[in-house]
Order: C-alpha cells, then sequence, then structure tokens
C-alpha cells in the first residue's frame, strides 16, 4: 500500500517551485509557535535543532542533523506567534499559523524551492517531520525525524508516482 501523501506541490507566481503542508492541531498558536521556535522543542521533529533569533535579519542556526553540517540562515520575516520566514540553504521555508476555531491552529509549512528537482526528495522528508510533530502535538513520542519511525523511502516512492520534480541527490547512506 503506497503512503499517504499529505503535501503539495504548487508553481508560485514568479514561477519558483514549492511544497506545502498543512495540519490542525488543538492548540493555540501561541503553543504551537513554539513547536517551531524552541530550540529544544524544535529538535524533536525539524531535521536540525533550531536557534532563531525572532527579527527581521536575524540568525537561524541549524545544528543536529545527522545528515548535514551544521549552518546558518537569515530570518526574512517574523511576526509572532502568526509567521515566520528564514532562508534554508538556497530555499526559503515559512511557517504560517491561523486560528482554526477555539484553541486550535491551522500550522502551513511551506518550502520554497532553489532547485525544482528536491521537490520529492524534500516533500518526503517533510512528511517524516510532520509525523514526528504530529505526535509532538499529541503529546506521544516519536523519536524525532531521524528515528526511524517512518519509512522516508515509501513517501519518496510515492512522490515519484504523483509525478512531483525529482533527481535530486540524496543525502545519507541509506537515504
Amino acid at each position: 500500500m503506497p503512503a499517504e501523501l499529505t503535501g503539495s506541490y504548487l508553481t508560485l507566481e514568479d514561477g519558483r517551485g514549492a511544497v506545502r503542508f498543512t495540519r490542525t492541531y488543538g492548540h493555540p498558536a501561541e503553543h504551537v509557535w513554539r513547536f517551531v521556535t524552541d530550540p529544544d522543542t524544535s529538535a524533536h521533529w525539524f531535521p536540525s535543532r533550531l536557534d532563531i533569533e525572532p527579527r527581521d535579519g536575524g540568525t537561524v542556526r541549524f545544528s543536529g542533523d545527522p545528515r548535514m553540517a551544521d549552518a546558518t540562515g537569515t530570518v526574512l520575516a517574523v511576526t509572532e506567534p502568526r509567521h515566520l520566514a528564514f532562508t534554508w540553504g538556497g530555499d526559503e521555508l515559512s511557517f504560517d499559523l491561523d486560528a482554526s476555531g477555539p484553541g486550535h491552529t491551522r500550522f502551513t509549512l511551506t518550502q520554497v524551492l532553489a532547485e525544482r528537482n528536491t521537490a520529492a526528495r524534500n516533500a518526503a522528508g517533510w512528511e517524516v517531520c510532520l509525523l514526528a510533530l504530529d505526535a509532538l502535538a499529541r503529546g506521544e513520542g516519536f523519536g524525532g525525524p531521524h528515528g526511524g519511525h517512518a519509512d522516508w523511502r515509501e513517501y519518496y516512492d510515492a512522490y515519484l508516482a504523483a509525478g512531483i520534480p525529482s533527481g535530486a541527490p540524496i543525502p545519507g547512506p541509506d537515504a
């Protein structure tokens, strides 16, 4: 049985490709905001630990990803607790949090891709990361995005079958 895909591929008005994921969490926006901006919490679901200077032009430090060297990015925009955008490598990530009923937040992650051929690879990675975030939001353990509890390859193959742009190198020996 193929993996159930929750992401979508889109072409932005300026022609760049992007992948987008949306979830609804049973927490107010301030709580969901901490999932993204608290370094210790982000380490449980994001591929790297995020240390963010929460101001336009601030630095984002990425560390702890076993498949990538530590790096930095730049905060492009921040409106606490509703919007955060920053650079990550050549890509742009944005997180948008909107009220979705009392005590619920609609969480949208968009990755604007520097290279279209990274779409299937990155979307598969986000599927695994967001499974970890979903578990965290429910108060359950998951082992983080690198915990091996989800089959990344199954998601990747499903994105390939769906025709999502692909061809970028796959990092790591058993990615």
